[in-house]
């Protein structure tokens, strides 16, 4: 039987040396992610090779270049990104940025940094 996830009952990991993830389902199929980013916080350029990936804001404004477009988004704003495609998160704001990452296939053994 399925229990109710959240943050505080799910495995916790520090990414970037400053941010934060929660991995609230987490199998081969299917990832997903609620990830805290600080002002001035962003992760490498990359792509995966077979995970399509929906990044969702729940706090804060986030900037997702792909593809060296970058494409801002506010609370209840999404992105999808592709396979092969290169992007990078960034927070470039003055607060924190909270937001959901979902992956299908899961990006485990599927990220290449460029």
């Amino acid at each position: 039987m399925n229990s109710p996830v959240s943050r505080y009952n799910r495995p916790h990991y520090v990414w970037g040396e400053v941010c934060d993830g929660w991995r609230l389902a987490d199998d081969a199929a299917l990832s997903v992610i609620e990830e805290k980013v600080p002002p001035g916080g962003s992760e490498r350029r990359h792509f995966h090779r077979q995970a399509r990936q929906f990044f969702y804001i729940l706090e804060g404004e986030a900037c997702i270049e792909v593809e060296a477009f970058e494409h801002v988004l506010r609370r209840g704003q999404g992105l999808e990104v592709p396979p092969a495609a290169r992007h990078l998160f960034l927070n470039r704001s003055a607060a924190d940025v909270v937001f959901l990452v979902i992956s299908s296939p899961s990006t485990k053994e599927d990220r290449v940094d460029v």
